[in-house]
């Protein structure tokens, strides 16, 4: 369990609080590239660590992230017209650059001077496997892009989405990298749900039983291994996930597609999910694209469209089409006869939970979850370990140490693994992968 006080500092990320200065350390998935497709598109409102802000791809085709209000009177840009290089606000014409300059003061006769004054929050941009990237901290400490293998592969090889989840970042997070849960909360009758490979290959043919679990610090985070029995005699089923500060997972499979998720903070009580799936040797094929198109692993089925936060600001996003207004469309006649919750997809599963876990006092049900009341088990140990770095890197940084990943995408270019092995093939199996130091595409 978390004190409250270890609590706070793990789940609040809003300017000026330690989680979220260290966010702001990190580029970080912002949108798609595909929601803001050609130049002059129309502009997307986004909130990330608690900031509003708005995205525009300008007529040379270079993507701004800025400030989500004109400061004349405080008019949100999102209304504006993206012409000629700019973000002309609605209300009186002021117009701004991807950079945050003022370039057009339109109301005023004599504006040169005053446009120098008039500049607004700008963020740094990049573009890589089909993302729209932010940098949200200093300029003097900006760092390299994360080198994902999925950032530089053939765009017909990845495949991104993202949707919104109505709880803390941590808590999404936290789910990822608990590999016990999938033996329940995900079980299924696969003949019943006729699942297409490679998706049905998630997991094999398992016996019962706890996982056993082995863990390294790496410099970039952890590596971990579960290892579960096969109902074959002398087998084991060993899934090893890759955990990346400060947010990002690579999730084991025995087959591409491989995949993984990056949790961004939206605010304390919302967080984007960016599901990122990928081969390293082939295009994704129709049927592939189809499956995914389902709902039934990532992305959940979806509806595109603009929501409302608690406090009235509007966040353009894809918001699942199951959700706790509607239970998560559980249906107990599928629960009795085909998967083990009665609820349909996998991050539906997932949402179902994370959304509903008792909160902390005063927080709306399900938004942040009060870890000073769970009693965790030796299996939690990768949830215990990642709240631990984080919550050493914040302190770390509170005292100007720069959290050192930052600086080093090339740490990011790890891969996840599943396998099947015997006794023989365990130790060197094991040897190979979770403990050697080189763990390098």
């Amino acid at each position: 369990m978390l004190s409250r006080e270890d609590n706070e500092r793990l789940c609040r990320v809003g300017p000026g609080t330690p989680m979220g200065n260290l966010f702001r350390r990190f580029w970080l998935p912002a949108l798609l590239s595909s929601e803001i497709p050609i130049p002059d598109s129309a502009p997307k409102r986004l909130r990330i660590l608690g900031e509003d802000l708005v995205a525009f791809r300008d007529s040379g085709g270079r993507v701004g992230i800025v400030d989500a209000y004109c400061p004349h009177k405080q008019a949100q840009l999102f209304w504006g017209r993206n012409e000629e290089c700019g973000l002309r606000c609605a209300y009186h014409g002021w117009k701004f650059a991807i950079d945050g300059s003022c370039v057009d003061i339109p109301n005023l006769a004599d504006g040169e001077n005053l446009k120098r004054k008039m500049a607004i929050t700008a963020y740094p941009a990049r573009e890589a496997g089909q993302v729209i990237w932010i940098y949200m901290g200093p300029k003097d400490k900006q760092p390299e892009l994360p080198a994902f293998e999925w950032t530089e592969l053939p765009d017909d090889q990845v495949n991104v989405s993202r949707w919104l989840q109505c709880s803390n970042w941590a808590q999404g997070m936290e789910g990822e990298i608990d590999s016990s849960h999938i033996a329940f909360l995900h079980a299924a009758k696969r003949e019943d749900l006729k699942l297409p490979r490679p998706f049905s290959a998630y997991m094999p043919d398992i016996a019962d039983g706890p996982p056993e679990f082995t863990l390294n610090e790496t410099d970039y985070g952890f590596v971990y291994g579960t290892r579960r029995r096969m109902k074959s005699p002398d087998e084991y089923f060993w899934r090893v996930t890759q955990w990346l500060i400060p947010m990002y997972s690579l999730i084991a499979n025995q087959d591409y597609p491989r995949a993984g998720r990056a949790w961004v903070p939206v605010d304390d009580e919302h967080v984007t999910t960016f599901s990122y799936m990928f081969n390293g040797d082939r295009p994704f094929t129709d049927d592939e694209l189809t499956s995914l198109g389902r709902g039934m692993y990532f992305p959940p089925r979806l509806s595109q469209g603009a929501h409302k936060l608690p406090d009235g600001y509007v966040i353009d996003t894809f918001l699942p089409t199951a959700h706790g207004g509607n239970d998560y469309l559980i249906d107990r006649d599928l629960q009795r006869d085909a998967n083990f919750t009665g609820i349909f997809g996998t991050n539906e599963q997932d949402r179902a939970i994370q959304e509903s876990q008792r909160a902390i006092p005063g927080v709306p049900h399900g938004r942040i979850v009060d870890r000073s009341r769970e009693r965790l088990i030796p299996t939690d140990v990768p949830v215990i370990t990642a709240r631990k770095i984080l919550l050493d890197l914040a302190k770390a940084l509170e005292d100007g140490i720069e959290p050192p990943q930052a600086a080093r995408g090339d740490l990011y270019r790890v891969r996840a693994v599943a396998a099947v092995t015997g006794h023989a093939e365990l130790d060197p199996f094991l040897s190979d992968f979770v403990d050697r130091k080189d763990r390098r595409i």
